[in-house]
């Protein structure tokens, strides 16, 4: 029989049996609703009430089955409206204002009795079992209109929450976990409310009709409770507090402000939005870019990105400014090297034999919590007080504009027992963790889950809720183990969104069909034929999709006719078809270690698009007279068909520019057109040569800066496509030659498109860098000695050359100030000219031009073929470009995204072959150089492979102490080692800026793992 006491004076037998169940159902319903406002019940416990009310047969019989049932102490008899005055049962409650509740051992009657035979019932009970301890019951609260009953045994309300459906939308709540347990103590309270916070879900408690809200947290109040002693009202507030934030779990998410709101805000400057960028080391550091270019904006911690993604474009609210970052020199820096320890060690929580999701997502939020009020602003510190270097402004995200991550992240699944789920773990620390179906995996995981333990799964993020720490998910496929590069680099593509499937039939469609394809007639009629002119390649050695040739001819009067001539996509690609669709949403072509992902269809990258020697080929040329020094004269430009003589590598163009006088032989070169010689096109390369040294040296003195970092590139097996070794990648002046015409044919063209479109061009800007780290960093190198001048990027460039010095460690050291000096620099982006209208923005602050633009590498960049179709359109040779200003600038945005996300991948793809590398042939060993300090650690540039790597103090073998210390702004260390066999004492080693050291490169635990060990001085 079910525990719930029958509400005698509102429910009568005869009028059950006058009515239908579902009818009088309704009714009761009704009559709740009308109730007293500062009365709520939970919906489940009012279907069992109605239960037990309408089937008092039904009743019976279960009650049958009980060997007890409760009713709880100062239980009072309901009273009709009709009634006046206290009932016996409220007086006999202020006589006994006990809280506790009190087990009775008496069937409840289900037949209506007369109010006196009730309370008299009620008293025996009651005294009956006064001196029994204290078990689980119902608690009954009487009001003037109705009864509720909150919870009775618990094997009746599992049965009950079977078959009996929640109504949270029209019912008031009340919360349920006041009662106590049948007899599992504190421990089975926790189990019992974490079963039933799924059907009891986040609903809040909503105010009653007399319009009063009451607080979430406050406790219900009766009169029973009204007559306690202030002590004891305390006492049960406290208890029934407690219990009732067990059974609930918070947001900790603030949900998203409205679109009017954000439009609203954003015009009034209220509101901030930005690309936010999360640090990859330290995934709870998150930026925004201020709009005045100020310091960026600083967001800390999961909640302050409320759910936001890195690449996301979001709105940010400041918060006050007590709640500020302030930046305080050693402090800040001890608490950041910490916290990334901290982050690149931090295991998962799990304790596989009692996983509870919501413990460990509190857990984690207090430590969320804890690191986010670690470097805040005291509350009565002045932030306005401070310099704008000692304080960084701080926002929370208040709205997501465009979600650009993908949502689909590689990483591992761990089996959590007794779940309906698994726990799905991201290989990236910026991605949440996410809960995942169980019926979602393999079938065999949870009998197997040891085999699964390894491989890689490509999970994609489906939603996330605001009161979860774990976002959820679905596994959208298995790649294979960990540690194998194919696996490996699908995984990286799948993250960065990089379409590598197979092109479909409707884009191959698109395609010339006839084999061998040749130019039709009427084409060659429209174009400048250059066909007879010495006209050549220059690329890497393994280039496949070659978009640019070169031409150099001496005039007659000493003066050069030079051209640039790349190849023209755009006639093959129909602008609005399937195949112009695809290459404008994958944007770039993808440049992998072992593999090219094109943009294109390989018939047109491969082939009658790549500029191969000895075939007709349509180009886009632009033909300068220049005077030696790289004067221009006059400039041409326009459609035209060309035979390439010859395909000549940069190994190539070097070796002529190194040996000008030399007689190369046939098989020295590749092979070359019958109607040039190679003399010919070897006075081509030094002519071209020596005129781009010229535009070179011009372009510097004109305030240019260039800022080259290290590249390593393998060799890899032809079999298995392991890595076999590799080398730093050599900037020699074949590229630059190359480089100097690419970039003054792009500018060309930037001017021209410009001239003749002003609101529709695509260009190509890059800001000028972040002022306040550009401070930083002239602080720092002033401090050590270092005359560096940042004032503009020309000066930059000249001091570097100047500070970097002539010995043998001269391009190591100017490797180390190139990266000091790239951290502040912002990224380039493609816009369109119609949607900034200050001119100065267009400025490129690298190459110090007004306007710049990309033309020159249309097989693998769509923005360049938007560019050949605006210069056709502008030189009348070509269709008007039936794109708005808005589309221009949505496909610029699109192909920022993807140039960047190529980016990473291509970074990705070399840390990941080199990591196999030294997993197979390490440890390696190698020189390396200081280019970072920090207080128990500092950074190293391996300088044979050109690596960087982080030393840290406390792991470091046979080191007996070490002495982190500043002289000034200047940062030192001593480390002092241990003696060993060979030496007399200990050996002590200073470490700064630029100092050399050995390191040695070993694998680590993880597949791809390596670490940098630092070796022990060979002298003091």
């Amino acid at each position: 029989m079910p525990s719930l006491t029958v509400p005698e004076r509102i429910i009568q037998p005869e009028s059950c049996a006058q009515q239908s169940y579902t009818s009088f159902k309704q009714q009761l319903r009704t009559k709740v609703l009308s109730s007293v406002p500062t009365i709520k019940t939970s919906s489940r416990h009012m279907e069992e009430m109605m239960e037990s009310s309408c089937k008092p047969s039904e009743a019976t019989e279960k009650k049958r089955g009980q060997n007890r049932s409760r009713t709880p102490k100062g239980a009072r008899t309901q009273r009709t409206p009709q009634q006046n005055g206290p009932s016996e049962s409220d007086t006999v409650d202020k006589k006994h204002p006990e809280a506790d509740v009190k087990p009775r051992r008496q069937d409840q009657k289900t037949t209506s009795e007369s109010e006196n035979q009730q309370a008299d019932t009620t008293k025996r009970r009651r005294h009956k079992h006064h001196r029994n301890k204290q078990a689980p019951g119902g608690a009954e609260i009487g009001t003037a209109d109705h009864l509720t009953h909150t919870a009775s045994n618990q094997q009746q309300k599992k049965h009950s929450r079977k078959h009996l459906k929640t109504d949270t939308t029209t019912l008031p709540l009340v919360d349920d976990s006041t009662a106590p347990d049948d007899e599992g103590g504190e421990k089975q309270k926790r189990k019992k409310k974490k079963k039933q916070k799924k059907s009891r879900g986040n609903t809040e408690d909503k105010p009653g009709e007399s319009g009063a809200v009451e607080k979430p947290n406050t406790p219900l109040k009766s009169t029973q409770a009204e007559s306690l002693s202030p002590a004891g009202q305390t006492d049960r507030m406290d208890r029934e507090n407690s219990r009732r934030n067990r059974g609930r779990k918070r947001c900790l998410y603030e949900d998203y402000i409205s679109s009017k709101d954000v439009s609203d805000g954003l015009k009034r400057g209220q509101l901030i939005q930005g690309v936010l960028r999360i640090n990859p080391k330290k995934y709870h550091e998150a930026f925004i870019p201020s709009p005045d270019g100020s310091a960026d904006i600083f967001l800390d911690g999961m909640v302050a990105r409320n759910r936001a993604l890195n690449g996301d474009v979001v709105v940010v609210k400041l918060l006050p400014p007590d709640q500020w970052k302030v930046l305080n020199g050693d402090e800040s820096e001890q608490t950041s090297v910490e916290k990334e320890r901290q982050s690149e060690s931090m295991p998962d929580v799990i304790v596989e034999a009692q996983y509870d999701e919501e413990e460990e997502e509190e857990e984690l939020s207090k430590k969320m919590e804890a690191v986010t009020l670690q470097n805040k602003a005291p509350p009565t510190a002045d932030p306005h007080s401070a310099s704008d270097r000692n304080v960084q402004r701080t926002a929370k995200v208040v709205y997501i504009v465009e979600q650009k991550h993908s949502r689909a992240v590689s990483g591992f699944i761990k089996f959590i027992p007794d779940k309906p789920f698994t726990l799905f773990s991201p290989s990236d620390h910026r991605v949440p963790r996410v809960n995942i179906p169980l019926s979602g995996c393999p079938a065999d995981f949870p009998s197997r889950p040891n085999d699964y333990s390894n491989t890689i799964f490509i999970c994609r993020i489906t939603h996330w809720p605001p009161d979860s720490l774990f976002a959820q998910g679905q596994l959208m496929k298995s790649l294979g183990q960990a540690g194998v590069i194919e696996p490996e680099t699908d995984g990286m593509l799948i993250e960065y969104d990089v379409d590598f499937s197979e092109f479909t039939d409707e884009v191959l469609a698109c395609l010339p069909q006839g084999r061998p394809w040749t130019i039709p007639p009427d084409e060659l009629k429209k174009r400048r034929d250059l066909r007879k002119e010495c006209i050549f390649t220059i690329d890497p050695a393994t280039a496949r999709d070659l978009d640019d040739a070169l031409s150099c001819k001496h005039l007659p009067d000493g003066n050069f006719e030079v051209g640039v001539h790349i190849a023209d996509v755009s006639y093959f690609i129909e602008e609005g078809s399937a195949l112009d669709y695809t290459a404008s949403r994958r944007a770039t072509s993808v440049y992998l270690i072992q593999k090219v992902i094109p943009m294109l269809p390989r018939l047109l990258c491969e082939e009658l698009c790549s500029l191969n020697p000895q075939t007709d080929r349509l180009t886009f040329s632009v033909i300068w007279t220049l005077s030696p020094e790289g004067k221009i004269l006059s400039e041409w430009m326009g459609r035209s068909v060309i035979r390439s003589c010859v395909k000549l590598s940069y190994d190539h163009a070097q070796s002529m520019i190194d040996s000008p006088s030399k007689e190369f032989g046939a098989d020295e070169l590749p092979p070359v057109s019958p109607e040039h010689s190679v003399h010919t096109i070897l006075q081509a390369v030094l002519h071209l040569h020596s005129i781009a040294t010229h535009l070179r040296s011009q372009r510097f003195r004109g305030g240019a800066l260039r800022l080259d970092q290290m590249k390593l590139a393998f060799t890899l097996d032809s079999g298995s496509g392991m890595p076999q070794g590799c080398y730093i990648y050599q900037y020699r002046d074949s590229n630059k030659l190359v480089e100097e015409f690419m970039l003054l044919a792009n500018m060309a063209v930037a001017h021209q498109i410009y001239r003749s479109n002003p609101e529709l061009a695509l260009l190509r800007r890059h800001a000028h860098p972040q002022s306040r780290l550009m401070e930083a960093l002239q602080e720092q190198c002033d401090h050590i000695g270092l005359n560096i001048d940042m004032s503009s990027a020309g000066a930059l460039h000249r001091s570097l050359e100047e500070a970097v010095g002539d010995d043998e460690y001269s391009t190591a050291r100017k490797a180390v100030l190139t990266h000091l000096c790239a951290r502040p620099m912002q990224m380039a982006l493609y816009f369109c000219t119609g949607v900034l209208q200050d001119e100065k923005l267009f400025h490129h602050y690298a190459l110090n031009v007004p306007v710049y633009t990309h033309f020159t590498s249309p097989i693998r960049r769509y923005a360049d073929v938007i560019v050949h179709r605006l210069l056709a359109a502008s030189i009348k040779c070509g269709p008007r470009v039936h794109l708005t200003q808005d589309e221009v600038q949505k496909q610029a945005s699109h192909c920022n995204d993807k140039k960047m996300a190529s980016k990473r991948v291509q970074e990705m793809s070399t840390e990941l072959f080199f990591s196999v590398f030294v997993r197979e042939c390490g440890p390696l060993y190698s020189k390396a150089m200081v280019m970072g300090m920090l207080n128990k650690s500092f950074d190293v540039l391996v300088l044979q492979y050109g690596v960087q790597k982080r030393i840290y103090c406390n792991v470091i073998e046979d080191l007996k102490s070490f002495n982190y210390r500043k002289i000034g702004k200047r940062p030192e260390m001593t480390l002092v080692w241990n003696p060993n066999e060979l030496d007399e004492g200990t050996v002590t080693q200073e470490i700064s800026l630029f100092s050399v050291v050995d390191v040695r490169l070993t694998a680590g635990e993880g597949p791809l793992k390596y670490t940098a060990v630092l070796m022990r001085p060979t002298q003091s």
